[in-house]
């Protein structure tokens, strides 16, 4: 019983460890593609093609079911591959959908009309190439009318927290912030729209101030991931070892990792 989750370096290990707490008896495979991140200044056809085959990877690993822990990968590749490549026993989700839901107070599955929501305002925080994807708008626009999105690209914070500069990481999240405000001063929710970022959520949340609502993914991805398999036990697939796998330099990655997370995480070669 195996999920696979996928991240172009470390941001994905937040998801992870919100999922292995909300699914305890599940296993899962990491696949991160250090040896070719950031994705988020890469253009779309080269992230679909870097994208899928890691995606591959995971599905001969024995997972079933992919969630892209990438926002880069799921507003870039996502909606490509599930037309085109997604085999029919497979599924690969994203992670804009469970924050979209919970922005906009929808249940899972209400394919409803769009409609008017209470957040008219809304702030979104991701890499370059999430937010030239448009992807969020996109997806919040089948859900809701009336909403205004002004998308602010965090150029830097990526590589800070994978380089293990909090300091700069919070410099440059505090300039952005400053950025997005000039263009939105009053914004009533944030979208943390990196996996990278709930690292950086107290920092994003005293910059904007405490009246915003600040949506960060790990929590509510896990908890619309345990509400799937709950609803499709059948997409659990046949591996049954947890693992961490890179295209990066084991050790390397390994030791970041564990400092990323604060726990001992030990990588093997993809």
């Amino acid at each position: 019983m195996a999920v696979g989750i996928f991240d172009s370096g470390l941001g994905g290990l937040t998801v992870l460890d919100a999922a292995t707490q909300a699914l305890p008896d599940v296993s899962f495979v990491y696949f991160g593609d250090h040896a070719h991140n950031p994705y988020g200044v890469r253009d779309a056809d080269d992230i679909y093609r870097l994208t899928t085959a890691a995606v591959q990877r995971l599905f001969d690993a024995g997972c079933d079911l992919v969630i892209l822990a990438c926002n880069t990968a799921s507003a870039a590749a996502l909606r490509r591959m599930q037309e085109i490549w997604v085999p029919r026993d497979k599924r690969v989700l994203g992670v804009f959908v469970p924050m979209i839901e919970a922005l906009t107070e929808r249940q899972w599955g209400d394919n409803s009309p769009p409609r008017e929501v209470a957040v008219k305002h809304v702030a979104l925080f991701a890499t370059p190439a999430t937010v030239s994807s448009r992807a969020f708008q996109r997806e919040l626009a089948f859900r809701a009318i009336g909403v205004d999105v002004e998308a602010q690209a965090c150029g830097g914070v990526v590589d800070a927290i994978e380089d293990g500069d909090l300091i700069l990481a919070e410099a440059l999240v505090r300039s952005h912030v400053d950025a997005l405000k000039r263009k939105m001063p009053e914004p009533q929710a944030a979208v943390l729209g990196c996996t990278h970022y709930p690292l950086m959520e107290d920092v994003f949340q005293v910059a904007l101030g405490k009246d915003v609502a600040v949506y960060s993914q790990p929590k509510l991805v896990s908890a619309s991931l345990s509400d799937y398999l709950n609803r499709h036990p059948n997409m659990l697939g046949s591996g049954k070892e947890s693992m961490f796998l890179t295209t990066g330099d084991p050790r390397k990655v390994s030791d970041q990792a564990t400092r990323f997370l604060r726990r001992k995480i030990e990588f093997r070669a993809a």
